[in-house]
């Protein structure tokens, strides 16, 4: 399925600001040439990328569901009406747009404070949107490797659970969500078991570092079954993956690295200003001091997007894209956030402006994210 590029995109005749004539050309170029695969990942039918060595190939840009439904994060503590029909619609847009890779989990939207499940609301927009006709849909959802699940049993019935409640048969990938704090061996014989079942078609881990994700990829190809992904928090200002060589063994094992929060929770969008930070827990992170130290960074990312009619979402997740091997999956609440994610499709950064904006956003400190050293 093709990706329909959307956003304010112009010819390129007509995108470009006071730049000299080599630059143009590059940047013509680059905006004219299709976004290439990169390193571990292979291009499969149409617009799509496939997932490590499986049989599973998705859209180059997917979408997270973490918001639909929480209340503990997202949605200032409040799921309603109104922001289950921007859901259901941010999910049609999505499909509308050639983005029909969805991931979701068991814990996103867990039975806390009104809040509904994730997979739950997924599943029936599966089912509402295949009323209407065909639709052609790839889900990912992860097990919690909480303290009191033992074993490749529990994996097994985990998925099944979830299975339930997305009304699924089977799932096209099943993740490990986080590493356990014991266990882990009997976690990934079970996502084996789950493959050999047929009720996957693709495993992966989550928030794994190198040793980590090594150890996973070695015990499964004992079992003669292909570790996917390894999804991790990767973003243009939040590099790790590239620093403590996870990114890197990705490449070399032919695992997909999917991005989780690639625009920085939002931050990237450059909607927030130290003047107007972000509220809730976001806020303890993104506050105005760092938000004052990211100002350099995202007025470069502007000037930029103005040359290829693009905004800061949509150049920061290109970014991403052309580093090869890596699926981002910002979450959109609506369908407005959709169809302007899909507006990082079908063009590409030139390379030097790639590497420009990672040596600004080096000079960007402040995060960190503990679950990925443990």
């Amino acid at each position: 399925m093709a990706s329909l590029q959307v956003g304010t995109g112009r010819g390129v005749g007509c995108c470009f600001g006071p730049l000299d004539g080599r630059r143009q050309e590059r940047r013509a170029m680059a905006a004219l040439r299709p976004p290439r695969a990169g390193a571990g990942a292979k291009v499969a039918e149409g617009d799509k990328v496939r997932l490590g060595e499986s049989s599973v190939a998705v859209s180059k840009l997917g979408i997270g569901a973490w918001s639909w439904g929480d209340t503990t994060y997202w949605n200032d503590s409040e799921w309603d009406d109104r922001r289950l029909k921007e859901a259901k619609a941010a999910f049609d847009a999505s499909i509308d747009s050639g983005m029909t890779f969805f991931d979701t989990a068991e814990v996103y939207g867990t039975a806390l404070m009104g809040a509904v499940n994730s997979e739950s609301l997924l599943g029936d927009f599966i089912r509402e949107r295949q009323q209407k006709g065909a639709v052609e849909v790839t889900v990912a959802t992860k097990f919690a490797a909480l303290p009191w699940r033992f074993g490749r049993g529990s994996v097994l019935s985990a998925l099944k659970k979830s299975l339930e409640r997305l009304g699924l048969p089977s799932v096209e990938l099943y993740q490990l969500h986080w590493p356990g704090l014991w266990g882990n061996e009997g976690y990934l014989d079970g996502l084996a078991d789950a493959y050999e079942q047929g009720l996957v078609k693709a495993v992966g881990v989550s928030n794994y570092n190198e040793k980590r994700l090594r150890d996973a990829h070695a015990r499964l190809k004992k079992r003669g079954v292909p570790l996917a992904v390894n999804q991790v928090n990767y973003s243009l200002i939040y590099r790790t993956p590239e620093e403590n060589g996870v990114k890197a063994a990705c490449d070399e094992l032919g695992v997909t690295l999917i991005a989780y929060s690639p625009i920085a929770q939002g931050v990237l969008s450059g909607k927030y200003t130290p003047e107007n930070p972000p509220t809730g827990p976001r806020g303890n992170t993104y506050t105005p001091e760092f938000l004052t130290k990211l100002q350099p960074l995202m007025n470069r990312i502007k000037e930029i997007g103005v040359s290829y009619g693009k905004n800061p979402t949509q150049v920061s997740l290109n970014w991403l894209t052309c580093q090869g091997n890596v699926v981002p999956i910002p979450g959109a609440k609506n369908a407005g956030q959709a169809m302007e994610f899909a507006g990082a499709l079908g063009w590409s950064l030139a390379a030097d402006e790639v590497e420009e904006l990672r040596t600004l956003a080096r000079e960007i400190k402040g995060i960190k994210m503990p679950i990925e050293e443990s």
